[in-house]
């Protein structure tokens, strides 16, 4: 099956389970990947979703596409760019709806599965607009509460879930940010599950069928 053509550039694995809504998993991948990176967990995620893996809208000037620009300044250090953050929140959020219209999605089972990057994006997603996202499978990231909507606090999280995991050795975003998550979801009054693993910034064989695991118990 071809992707339709939508404002997010993405590959699509229908579900082999044939329903007339499916539930959707959209795919957010790192910065300095692409689309086809997650993609490839997509063969042994459950058969009836429909899985969306979505490229990224920024270039990079070498490889691979981002959410949002990561700058190396002499004098500020390593920073990132909020705002350009922001936009892909919002862009994100369009190509949701825009994919739900196209692929005749169930709106009410929408899951995004981001790593690094993409997880920074799938908490700000969902947390800005929870009525959206049912689920979220968070990979080796953390919250970033600069990019959540304006009164983000306020929102009703009662359906929400969320799996969050880290690796203990993680070179890329120090374990300890991702630490954080827990007390900050548990003060929202969000469900959540989170985990680590003796890796690096990756996702483990363990790491996967955990989230796996979690996703197939939420929907069974």
């Amino acid at each position: 099956m071809t992707p339709t053509p939508l404002a997010l550039l993405h590959l699509i694995r229908p579900p082999l389970q044939k329903t007339d809504s499916p539930k959707a998993i959209f795919m957010l991948h790192g910065y300095g990947s692409n689309e086809e990176d997650l993609f490839s967990f997509a063969s042994e995620l459950p058969d009836d979703y429909f899985i969306l893996s979505v490229r990224a809208p920024y270039n990079l000037e070498m490889f691979g596409h981002a959410w949002y620009a990561i700058n190396f300044d002499a004098d500020q250090g390593k920073w990132s760019d909020d705002k350009q953050a922001i936009e892909s929140r919002e862009k994100i959020i369009d190509f949701i709806d825009e994919a739900i219209e196209a692929y005749n999605l169930n709106s009410e089972e929408v899951t995004l599965l981001g790593f690094s990057q993409g997880t920074i994006l799938s908490y700000a997603v969902a947390l800005s607009y929870p009525e959206k996202v049912r689920n979220v499978i968070a990979l080796s990231g953390y919250i970033n509460p600069g990019i959540l909507k304006e009164g983000y606090e306020k929102n009703n999280f009662s359906k929400l879930n969320i799996y969050a995991s880290h690796g203990q050795v993680d070179q890329v975003i120090p374990v300890e940010w991702a630490q954080r998550t827990p007390n900050f979801l548990s003060n929202l009054g969000v469900h959540h599950t989170y985990e680590e693993f003796p890796v690096g910034h990756g996702v483990s064989p363990q790491n996967f069928y955990s989230f796996k695991a979690w996703l197939e118990k939420l929907t069974n």
